[in-house]
């Protein structure tokens, strides 16, 4: 959810990648939660964190709670969001969404 609201609101002028150390498939109740705020992931995949190249990456932003956090090696800036994982239920999904869209406007801002 995070690269696809990132890449909303940068509307293209830095590029996004998102990854993760357990990469599975995107959960259709994500999809379903950014398609209600006009933001279409649906085609989007999970990757690897190590099949990121880390030259010419600015910033790095963990997510990761209750689960393993994935090493990102480089020079980029880190910020760490202990964001839970949503549960099976849609409103988790919002819930988590309204906070990335906060905080990743935030983000945007300031850079």
């Amino acid at each position: 959810m995070a690269e696809g609201i990132a890449k909303k609101i940068v509307m293209g002028k830095v590029k996004i990648y998102s990854a993760g150390s357990k990469p599975s498939q995107v959960n259709p109740l994500a999809i379903m939660a950014l398609l209600e705020i006009d933001i279409d992931i649906s085609e989007h995949f999970s990757k690897r964190v190590d099949t990121i190249d880390s030259v010419g990456v600015d910033v790095v932003i963990t997510l990761c709670a209750e689960e393993e956090c994935p090493v990102f090696l480089g020079n980029a800036k880190r910020f760490h969001w202990g964001l839970p994982d949503p549960t099976d239920e849609i409103e988790s999904f919002r819930s988590v969404r309204d906070e990335l869209v906060k905080r990743l406007t935030y983000l945007f801002e300031e850079i």
